[in-house]
């Protein structure tokens, strides 16, 4: 079991507050404060699936809300008993059922994104006929309409009347020559009544009905006898209207009283969807992730382990304020105890009720501040923390520390976990020492997942020698005397006390005699730590280092795909367009034969000399264009059996790579730290003569005939660098290069001009902007060069 005692230790309960303030309505607040962790897997399973729902939910659709939802629970069980219900909290059970329908009807069409959601508010009734009642009586002020029956619109009708012609009386009798009489010329009411104020020495001049004074007795308030008919037609109506009123409400509340089950259904569904939506509003708050809930699973390679899970990476404790230093936890395969050693205010306590908090929220279905994690779901999770040095609570005594060990080993097994903070503390070292072994090796033997803080050296040797136990110590920077709240996992700590005095200040010959005081065995020990601290610290910094450059260059590899793809996709595009080009051309060609040949006829050229000229133009026709067309649009068959290993060359891009992978048409290519996908009939064969040939610009890729042949061009490179020339100079091999690359069809290139003064850059600048054969220029990334290098994407071939 989960004791109400360990989720107060743990602070669980200041977490479920925290999680209240994103809950939209009452109900949903209660459930937050009464969510307990729950020990049954496939419900933890389940209550983390709506929560990830939850979270894709808001992030897919921010306008869904739970707004105008009310908790009408309490007030639907009193219209059972057939109390009547005022307008306005039948307006709040309008918009609340509103509000469940709109939710229920909106997921329902998005059940095969968010199935769990999609079922949880299957279960909202809608209570249409209720709702509709409502509306029709009730307006959005909380106001019972005229038109909620046909009595009460004709009750109001002739309230409307009455009231008028009182008005008008009275208005009368203020604006005649009685007026006088008056202290002001106004219209008041007392005691329902409408009156008029008369000063009092003129008492009887008006004759009426007083109904009250002024707190001087300078003025009376008099009820005209010409008016008190009429006041009392108004108040007789004013009287039916608020019977008719009670009888609506009364009808209301019946129909509320109906359907108060449903209700009440309805608000439980809306207060658990609160609950769901508030744990998603609170895990990105805490920029949290999912953790994957497992089952308790035997470990092959230890009998003995109790099959648990504990798994945080970069975990933070969620009520620390600041920079919070994460920390990695694992229980490894052949390790369920884990003992922390370390100087006080060195982060223990902080980790072990990191390690407490998080399973109690992950068994929440609250999704938790780590990296990663991996958590197996504990039956019973029981803490016995004293926080002298950490968040709020003073420190126990020994008898109340050892009564709380006493129950949890009473109450704990083999799928509990256990946190004890400073064990065997606050007696005899000594003996604190053995209670604090016995109580371990208790702990180890029942096979329960464990983890303690405690300073006796003694239980570093302990978790050394005894399988199934590990060592584990939080860091200290003896230059700053700061601790860094690192948690590693396999060496014990130290308590630094002799590097901590001599740091201080304290004289050095009594550092040297405490020195001579403690044994040859644990200074050398004391020194093995320190010389692997330092190995593991310089291990760590390079391995970010790396980590960083790693990133760094997955990132550029990203980059350059993504080019290489683009590259690809505008070669075939190029492609097909010198394709349609020359389809075009040919046809064209074709019919100025034919003309020709009409033309040639008309003449009445001999026959000889039109037959001569019509196997000239036919043999032209046939070799002279169909031969280069058929070299672009030939099949995917290539002059070369391509193989794994063979190096090739892409005239495309002007590079040489080698085969890594072989499909039916393509081929992927290693191109120098890149990989590109390119069609076998794109694939050339590089032997040595050939590549001698291409750097003297020699080799010919079509056969020469006889006739009219498109020329061939040589890529100029996706590069030109004109860092260190004259702008004169540089512009001249500019523009040379650009009519290259637009010729050779590249579809970018990269100009590099450098920094410098930016006089060159400039000009480069100005002068592609404006170039016809250019049709986008931009600024390299500031990976490739930034503003050192500018990207031109040519214009399509025409």
């Amino acid at each position: 079991m989960i004791t109400e005692k360990s989720i107060t230790t743990l602070e669980l309960h200041k977490i479920l507050e925290q999680l209240t303030q994103y809950t939209s309505f009452s109900a949903g607040t209660d459930l937050a404060y009464e969510l307990t962790p729950t020990v049954d897997l496939e419900e933890a399973l389940t209550w983390q699936r709506e929560t990830a729902e939850a979270r894709e939910l808001l992030e897919d659709h921010p306008q869904i809300s739970l707004g105008g939802a009310h908790d009408v629970r309490d007030i639907s069980l009193s219209a059972q008993r057939g109390v009547m219900i005022d307008a306005s909290t039948l307006l709040d059970i309008r918009h609340t059922l509103r509000r469940g329908t709109t939710i229920k009807r909106t997921l329902s069409r998005l059940s095969h994104v968010y199935p769990l959601l999609a079922e949880l508010v299957a279960e909202i009734e809608e209570c249409s006929e209720l709702q509709d009642a409502i509306v029709s009586a009730i307006d959005d002020n909380g106001e019972v309409k005229d038109s909620a029956s046909p009595k009460l619109a004709i009750i109001r009708r002739d309230l409307k009347i009455a009231f008028d012609r009182l008005q008008t009386r009275l208005n009368r009798i203020i604006t005649s020559p009685k007026a006088q009489f008056l202290q002001e010329a106004i219209i008041t009411m007392r005691s329902g009544r409408y009156v008029i104020p008369l000063k009092a020495e003129n008492k009887g001049k008006i004759p009426g009905v007083v109904h009250d004074s002024s707190s001087s007795g300078a003025t009376l308030f008099i009820e005209p006898l010409e008016t008190v008919e009429l006041n009392n037609q108004w108040r007789e109506l004013q009287l039916e209207e608020e019977k008719e009123v009670r009888r609506v409400l009364l009808e209301l509340s019946a129909l509320v009283g109906d359907e108060a089950e449903r209700i009440i259904r309805t608000v439980e569904v809306l207060a658990y969807l609160d609950l769901t939506f508030a744990k998603a509003r609170y895990a990105n708050k805490l920029n949290a992730v999912q953790p994957v809930l497992v089952g308790f699973q035997p470990r092959k390679a230890n009998a003995d382990h109790p099959g648990s899970t504990i798994y945080l990476k970069g975990a933070r404790h969620p009520l620390l304020k600041g920079d919070v230093v994460p920390i990695d936890i694992e229980f490894d395969d052949d390790t369920w105890v884990i003992v922390i050693t370390g100087p006080n205010t060195g982060g223990k306590t902080v980790s072990l009720k990191t390690v407490g908090l998080l399973t109690l929220m992950a068994q929440c279905g609250l999704h938790l501040p780590v990296e990663e994690a991996r958590l197996s779901v504990f039956s019973g999770v029981y803490a016995d923390i004293g926080d002298e040095q950490s968040i709020e609570q003073s420190l126990s005594t020994f008898s109340a520390h050892l009564t709380n060990t006493i129950t949890i080993l009473d109450q704990c097994d083999s799928r509990s976990l256990v946190l004890l903070d400073e064990l065997g503390a606050g007696t005899d070292p000594a003996e604190g020492s053995a209670l604090a072994r016995a109580i371990l090796t208790t702990l180890k033997d029942r096979r329960v997942t464990t983890m303690v803080t405690t300073h006796h050296p003694e239980l570093k040797i302990y978790s050394v020698e005894t399988p199934g136990v590990r060592n584990a110590s939080v860091e200290f920077d003896l230059e700053t005397l700061a601790p860094t709240y690192r948690l590693i996992i396999g060496l014990p700590g130290r308590s630094n006390a002799l590097a901590i005095a001599n740091r201080l200040g304290l004289d050095p010959q009594i550092i040297e005699m405490a020195r001579h005081m403690v044994a040859t065995e644990d200074l050398v020990a004391d020194d093995l730590l320190d010389e692997i601290n330092r190995t593991r610290e310089t291990i760590r910094r390079e391995q970010e280092h790396i980590s960083a450059l790693r990133h760094q260059l997955e990132e550029q590899q990203a980059i350059l795909q993504a080019r290489l793809d683009q590259i690809e996709d505008e070669r075939r595009n190029i492609i097909n367009a010198s394709r349609r080009h020359a389809e075009e051309e040919l046809e064209a060609f074709r019919k100025e034969l034919k003309r020709l040949r009409n033309e040639m006829r008309r003449v009445g050229m001999p026959l000889e000399t039109v037959q001569a000229l019509q196997a000239a133009a036919e043999k032209i026709a046939e070799y002279g264009i169909q031969k280069p067309i058929e070299n672009i649009t030939d099949t995917d068959t290539p002059t070369f059996e391509p193989r794994l290993g063979d190096v090739v060359w892409l005239e495309t891009l002007n590079a040489e790579g080698t085969i890594i992978e072989l499909d039916n048409n393509e081929a992927m290519v290693q191109v120098g730290s890149l990989r590109v996908r390119a069609k076998l009939r794109d694939l050339q064969k590089r032997t040595r003569s050939h590549k001698r040939q291409m750097k003297r610009g020699h080799v010919r890729q079509y056969e020469p005939v006889q006739a009219v042949k498109l020329p061939d061009v040589k890529s100029p490179g996706l590069e030109l660098d004109l860092r260190g020339q004259r702008v004169e100079g540089a512009i001249e091999r500019l523009e040379h290069y650009v009519d290259a690359a637009y010729t050779a069809g590249l579809p970018f290139a990269r100009i590099i001009h450098g920094k410098g003064t930016g006089a060159l850059r400039k000009a480069v600048r100005e002068h592609v902007e404006t170039h016809p054969l250019i049709a986008k220029v931009e600024t390299a990334h500031p990976s490739e060069g930034g503003d050192g290098v500018t990207i031109i994407h040519m214009a399509s071939m025409r």
